[in-house]
């Protein structure tokens, strides 16, 4: 299949960086997500079949590995893949390389599909009548999407859910939990260490008129937890953190 793989080439902005010329983390995560999109309608499974069929793709988990952090002016490679499925789940795989091929960014992501009139899951052979995961396509991180350890928070954080954080599914937007989780350990720690990790098990969604949220937090050495949840105690999403000592 010649549109099995999306590989698209694009330059770094300062806009999309931080203090220290970083790719900032909702940047990541937006890339990702946008990349996926673009390939979905691509393969006919994308924005125009869920206007169709009022069935849209919900992601579940994303694993992200951050081999190094890409940096303000790289020229970047990103490239994504559909990597396989079964009844219920798809999966989607990332990569981001510089200019000399070099791996910095690896990622693999599950998806469901939900029907938006009735509120259900639905077998995704039933609805994607073509099938766009070749049987030998690599993974870029080849990981089981584990169920998430709990933990004890040491403290909580209120963030206020913005009109800009609201996609046009109507529900904050999922890169937004990324950019929660990151500025919930606190400046000291941030400035001090470099995300060089993400897990996200998004749980339920938050309404577009969900007035702010609370991040539950535990910090371990370089590894961080986090549990977002609204006032009225529903869990919207768990997230594990791995970080590194900033040089």
């Amino acid at each position: 299949m010649a549109d099995a793989k999306l590989i698209i080439k694009r330059e770094l902005q300062t806009y999309q960086c931080d203090r220290y010329g970083n790719m900032r983390p909702g940047i990541l995560m937006n890339e990702l997500q946008g990349l996926g999109d673009t390939h979905a309608e691509m393969l006919g499974c994308g924005r125009t079949f869920i206007h169709e069929t009022n069935v849209a793709w919900v992601v579940t988990h994303y694993l992200v590995d951050i081999v190094k952090m890409p940096r303000n002016g790289e020229m970047l490679e990103y490239s994504t893949w559909p990597a396989s499925h079964d009844n219920l789940r798809a999966l989607r795989d990332f990569e981001i390389r510089d200019e000399n091929g070099e791996l910095l960014v690896r990622a693999t992501s599950q998806w469901v599909l939900f029907d938006l009139t009735n509120r259900r899951l639905v077998r995704i052979d039933d609805w994607v009548r073509h099938n766009p995961w070749p049987a030998d396509m690599e993974r870029a991180y080849d990981r089981k999407f584990e169920k998430f350890p709990g933990f004890e928070s040491e403290k909580t954080h209120t963030f206020k859910c913005r009109f800009d954080d609201i996609d046009e599914n109507q529900h904050i937007n999922n890169a937004v939990y990324a950019v929660w989780a990151t500025e919930s350990v606190g400046y000291a720690y941030r400035d001090t260490h470099e995300l060089c990790g993400i897990e996200l098990n998004y749980k339920h969604e938050i309404a577009p008129d969900t007035p702010q949220v609370n991040i539950d937090v535990k910090i371990d050495g370089l590894k961080t937890y986090h549990r977002v949840h609204t006032d009225d105690n529903t869990e919207n999403a768990q997230i594990v953190c791995y970080w590194r000592k900033r040089k």
